[in-house]
């Protein structure tokens, strides 16, 4: 269904539920995989797919139609997960050295992962990525997301982006390399 058609069943009070079941089914996975990206773990991602649902919910009356539904809905999410990811980092007290490997053991021990050799090994060199790069080569690796729409999700510019990905790149790049030394 087109994002018009769901925008004005949500502006609806009489098809309000029926809009969000709507939104639900055609955004819900494509939102899980973007948080799951960036949380790595499939509880940790439930848990922020389901608080962006909420806020989603909460949130769509307020929707102004300036940007595309699907920008809007991963604004949340990317900034639910950025949000659960700084909550997590302050809990713990462990170096960030600590928790990159933490991360990429936590991957290899997620049950729902089930991806092969090479990209348990891209996954676990996104994982080494500060948290811009690796929410921007997400984005643009797995979404293949414009620059343009990218911006207006995480409110920066295009040529910030082009640079964050650019480093983001040779770094997992450098990882591949160094494993196979």
């Amino acid at each position: 269904m087109p994002d018009e058609q769901i925008v004005a069943l949500l502006r609806s009070e009489i098809h309000f539920e029926q809009g969000f079941r709507v939104l639900m089914a055609q955004y819900k996975e494509r939102l899980y995989w973007q948080i799951r990206r960036l949380v790595q773990n499939h509880e940790d991602a439930d848990d922020v797919l389901q608080n962006t649902m909420i806020k989603i919910y909460k949130g769509i009356a307020h929707f102004e139609g300036k940007s595309k539904l699907f920008t809007w809905l991963y604004r949340i999410a990317t900034n639910e997960a950025i949000s659960y990811l700084q909550s997590r980092n302050r809990r713990q007290a462990h170096s960030l050295d600590d928790e990159n490997s933490h991360a990429a053991n936590r991957l290899q021990a997620d049950s729902w992962f089930d991806g092969d050799a090479v990209q348990l090994k891209l996954q676990e060199a996104i994982a080494q990525l500060p948290e811009k790069q690796r929410i921007v080569f997400n984005l643009r690796y797995y979404e293949e997301m414009p620059y343009e729409e990218m911006a207006g999700i995480l409110d920066t510019s295009v040529g910030a982006l082009k640079a964050s990905f650019h480093h983001a790149a040779k770094k997992v790049e450098a990882a591949f390399r160094e494993s196979e030394s």
